[in-house]
């Protein structure tokens, strides 16, 4: 913890109602951040309830896989702070598990529309707010699992935000915006309170799921799934002023694994 990293930072966070999203906020918040905390679930409110002693804490609940909910999350920010000093793409995750042929049309369209598109939304909305102030940081969330098993359609999303990741810093580094990203290991978490996919695993689905998690663990070098802290380490390191010479950045917090 660094107090007052983040003193009169406005930080935007998204997925903030559980994991490292939430996470994120909480140390955020502990380290004098001013915060936006977005979320589709209204769970997002007992987060900003955590984070509000003696922290400034607004809530946008919005559906952020639209265009329409990353605008109103960038203008609600601007209303309440009148700028966007650092954004953190969390939103995204697996729904299914399963070899790539298994995958309904529809299913990879999801896949993608969760894990690729709020990033791409978010950053297109604060990005005029960060040129105009001439200074911003984003932090996108990836993934390891650009190389792994059984969830073809997240990996391609995520790769496709370590792409984002890239071109926006070198696009935007001339207007004082650094660009970086965590790519994220297996991290060990609460059962999710929404889960990504509310039907109950199949036997086959569960023997998949579990191929993945073996993946994961054998994949990394230090072969164990990390914390919620030692991602949010990570991401508030690459948000910060500390990384003023960081940008265009894929950081791997996956034990060794390099994704």
């Amino acid at each position: 913890m660094h107090p007052d990293r983040f003193k009169n930072k406005v930080m935007i966070v998204t997925g903030a109602a559980q994991g490292i999203g939430r996470g994120v906020a909480l140390a955020a918040a502990r380290e004098g951040a001013q915060l936006v905390l977005a979320d589709r679930s209204p769970l997002v409110h007992e987060v900003a309830r955590e984070a509000g002693v003696g922290a400034q804490v607004v809530v946008a609940e919005v559906d952020l896989e639209t265009w329409a909910g990353a605008a109103a999350l960038a203008a609600r920010a601007l209303a309440d702070y009148g700028r966007i000093d650092i954004l953190v793409n969390n939103v995204g995750g697996t729904i299914w598990a399963k070899p790539y042929q298994e995958y309904e049309a529809d299913q990879i369209e999801a896949e993608i529309r969760r894990s690729l598109f709020p990033t791409l939304w978010c950053c297109r909305a604060v990005l005029p707010a960060m040129i105009a102030a001439q200074a911003g940081a984003i932090v996108n969330v990836s993934s390891v699992a650009t190389r792994g098993i059984y969830r073809i359609p997240y990996s391609a999303a995520k790769g496709g935000v370590n792409a984002l990741t890239a071109s926006l810093a070198m696009e935007h580094a001339q207007d004082g915006i650094r660009v970086n990203a965590v790519a994220t290991g297996g991290t060990d978490a609460p059962p999710r309170k929404v889960p990504r996919n509310p039907k109950p695993l199949s036997e086959q689905e569960q023997v998949w799921y579990q191929g993945i998690v073996d993946q994961t663990r054998g994949s990394s070098l230090m072969h164990r799934y990390g914390t919620i802290d030692e991602q949010v380490a990570a991401i508030l390191f690459l948000a910060s002023g500390e990384a003023s010479y960081i940008t265009g950045t894929v950081l791997p917090v996956g034990g060794g694994d390099q994704g």
